[in-house]
């Protein structure tokens, strides 16, 4: 499983509206020249993120892009949904073999087969995995590594 540039890209933009010493709202040039990508790039991400309410799109010459809501609530599963999408990350392409049934649970064979479906214990193990994956993300906030990396450049001012 690999994820895109875009959401790369999308996690340090809303990390870098997220730091308070900048202004409420910052214009896609400063973004794009901040992140290293082009502007129409960077633009078609941000448009995704504000269609999903996770920015604020501000007008006018000052105008650029804060976030929508606290960046305690912002979590990195959201993000991700919205650049990604979705999607289950697995799905079983194998339900109509003779392998599917033989690594079908036992305990759900007798009362699934009657609805013809069973759980494959493949599926289950993925899906289990993906279930951890959301709860972590889902713990992981852009406040939580802003909150880190003022931690960290504190540490390192306190060595000096």
């Amino acid at each position: 499983m690999q994820f895109s540039k875009s959401t790369d890209y999308a996690l340090h933009a809303l990390i870098h509206l997220g730091q308070s010493e900048h202004p409420n709202n910052i214009g896609i040039k400063e973004l794009s020249a901040t992140l290293g990508v082009s502007e129409s790039y960077l633009s078609k991400i941000m448009s995704k993120l504000r269609q999903d309410g996770i920015v604020r799109a501000v007008p006018g010459v000052n105008g650029g892009y804060e976030l929508a809501r606290p960046a305690e609530q912002i979590t990195f599963l959201d993000v991700i949904q919205v650049i990604e999408g979705r999607q289950q990350l697995f799905e079983c392409s194998n339900s109509n073999s003779r392998q599917h049934l033989l690594l079908a649970e036992e305990g759900t064979v007798r009362d699934q087969k009657r609805q013809g479906k069973c759980e494959c214990l493949v599926a289950k193990v993925m899906n289990g995995a993906e279930q951890h994956l959301h709860q972590y993300l889902r713990e992981r906030t852009i406040q939580s590594v802003l909150d880190e990396a003022f931690k960290r450049c504190d540490y390192e001012a306190d060595k000096k």
